[in-house]
């Protein structure tokens, strides 16, 4: 898996009356690998290593994990969690420097997946002589899944319809862990093709996805079908279409 790298912009900041005058004071990266970590009977740890890319500078940075779930419309949801062993959870970083976060089961797995997302932010540095040092925050969530004893990966195209031209495709994670959407295509033929990106979808989730139809091509449609691939699956949904469909 390829690391991950952030940058962020440090900036100096003057108050003069009512404005505040920000003015470019360096840059600062740090490098994230892997960009996930997957946790089983047969792997109950795991490891991830943070590195200071920053050519001056030190860096400190926290680290807080939060049970990761979505809502009945598909928006993730993050609620802070101790499920999990992980340490440090406080660290700084010296120019070049790498260091490893240890990460590991504290119970047994379930029968559903359970997922998380270990976030890792850099805290500002203090403030610098003559002037306070503004730091945009920046943070990354590392994706952690707790496997279930049996996976099993299904998933269905539980709503298709369409109204003022709008392509409507909602998707439903029927199984017991989570699979990533890779795009959503609506095609007629070769009179229209579309294709939007996916996300994540966890155990027992749904997600909609709107399509826009151009109207030129929409009134001369009579079938769209639809294609949802993701990375252990593809599913596949016919509409017929009208031209009430495609107006006000």
């Amino acid at each position: 898996m390829s690391p991950f790298k952030i940058q962020t912009l440090h900036r100096l900041g003057g108050l003069l009356l009512a404005l505040a005058v920000l003015t470019p004071a360096g840059a600062g990266q740090f490098g994230v690998s892997p960009i996930r970590i997957e946790l089983d009977r047969g792997a109950r740890s795991g490891a991830i290593t943070v590195a200071n890319d920053e050519q001056a500078d030190s860096l400190r940075v926290q680290l807080r994990l939060f049970e990761w779930t979505q809502d009945a419309t598909g928006k993730d949801d993050y609620r802070e969690a101790e499920d999990l062993i992980y340490f440090p959870r406080l660290m700084t970083l010296e120019k070049g420097e790498q260091k490893l976060v240890r990460v590991g089961l504290r119970t047994p797995t379930l029968e559903r997946e359970k997922t998380y997302r270990l976030f890792i932010e850099e805290l500002p540095a203090p403030p610098t002589p003559g002037g306070a040092r503004v730091a945009i925050a920046v943070r990354f969530g590392v994706p952690i899944f707790v496997k279930p004893a049996k996976e099993e990966i299904r998933g269905e195209i539980e709503k298709l319809d369409m109204a003022k031209g709008v392509l409507r495709v909602g998707v439903r994670n029927s199984g017991n862990a989570h699979f990533t959407i890779k795009s959503i295509t609506a095609a007629s033929g070769e009179a229209f093709s579309k294709e939007t990106p996916g996300w994540y979808l966890l155990a027992g989730a749904a997600r909609e996805y709107a399509i826009e139809l151009p109207a030129s091509a929409c009134t001369k449609l009579k079938q769209i079908d639809v294609t949802m691939k993701a990375d252990q699956l593809e599913l596949k949904g016919t509409l017929d279409v009208n031209a009430s469909m495609c107006g006000p």
